[in-house]
């Protein structure tokens, strides 16, 4: 019994391994490459990073929906409290 003869095949190339993105687009403001993803394999977790977007411009729009949300807030108050007290029956000492 003889050895078994090596195969004349040589090894084929080793396969490239793609890397993954570490960057994505926002899924609330849709901004592209907006979140980066940082793994740390050593410690076992990740952990999101948000760029800073904000422009002055942003600040400001934000300033003026938060102030629009409050005003309407209060005066959706207003309108209950008026509702709750004309809907009173009227004092004894009214009539």
């Amino acid at each position: 019994m003889g050895k078994r003869k090596k195969s004349s095949r040589k090894p084929g190339p080793a396969k490239m391994k793609v890397p993954l993105d570490t960057t994505f687009t926002c899924l609330f403001c849709h901004h592209e490459k907006s979140v980066t993803v940082r793994i740390d394999r050593k410690e076992g977790f990740a952990q999101l990073v948000l760029s800073n977007l904000t422009e002055p411009i942003d600040i400001y729009s934000e300033w003026i929906d938060a102030a629009d949300e409050a005003e309407n807030a209060a005066v959706a108050e207003c309108r209950v409290l008026y509702r709750v007290l004309s809907q009173r029956a009227p004092r004894a000492g009214d009539r």
